[in-house]
């Protein structure tokens, strides 16, 4: 797979997709990432990517030269054009579905929102689809592509060492609740204890209570899931 994101900050995005699983898909050739700085587009000696909107309100706009001029370019980097993809909080909400989906893409290109929003023109005509991770604002897109890239990346084949943690996972298919509790080494930790069950080596009740915890946690947090489910 190959994402290219466009941003006025691409700083934001460099360090964390060099490190942890990130960075190691793409030293194995799992993935190719590559960051673009809109500013390198503009038109102008200081690199002008906004102005102010037309009809008044309060804020800037990026404007459509350095996007449309950004995005052609971009897009000719390889010889299959990605889809385009714009981060804002206008978009649909992003989702474990959505990941699964663009991760069963060959190309993706991210472009990312800022300031107030982009002139309406690059919507109705070089966005694929607009996507938003949760009912809040960032200060710029490129924060929401970082996600929705980490998301997207670590369903690609070989990326995570035991491709079954994602197939069982909150959100999952197999597992559209959210996980239940999970306990580890020592058995008693300051007078806690792992539940007798876990420890009984019976996987057909340890199934079930997994279940019902999983069932109970979703219940206190998230009950719209069990309304979808």
């Amino acid at each position: 797979m190959r994402i290219d994101v466009i941003t006025l900050f691409p700083e934001i995005l460099s360090g964390p997709l060099d490190a942890s699983i990130m960075g190691r898909a793409q030293r194995a050739g799992q993935v190719e990432i590559q960051l673009h700085q809109l500013r390198d587009y503009a038109h102008d000696k200081h690199h002008t990517v906004d102005d102010k909107p037309y009809g008044g309100g309060p804020g800037m706009l990026l404007k459509c030269e350095p996007i449309f001029d950004a995005l052609q370019d971009v897009q000719a980097k390889a010889a299959k054009p990605g889809r385009v993809i714009l981060l804002s909080p206008g978009g649909a909400r992003f989702d474990q579905a959505k990941a699964r989906e663009l991760a069963g893409l060959d190309r993706i290109v991210f472009f990312c929102g800022h300031y107030e929003g982009v002139d309406e023109r690059v919507r109705e005509h070089l966005v694929d689809e607009e996507l938003c991770i949760g009912d809040f604002v960032l200060t710029n897109g490129a924060l929401a592509a970082l996600v929705v890239i980490d998301a997207v990346v670590r369903l690609l084949p070989n990326v995570v060492g035991n491709e079954e943690s994602t197939q069982s996972e909150s959100f999952s298919a197999e597992r559209p609740w959210l996980e239940g509790p999970q306990y580890t080494r020592p058995e008693e930790f300051r007078g806690w204890r792992v539940p007798d069950i876990l420890l009984s080596g019976h996987h057909g009740k340890i199934e079930e209570w997994s279940h019902e915890q999983s069932r109970r946690r979703t219940e206190q947090v998230r009950p719209d899931l069990l309304n979808e489910a």
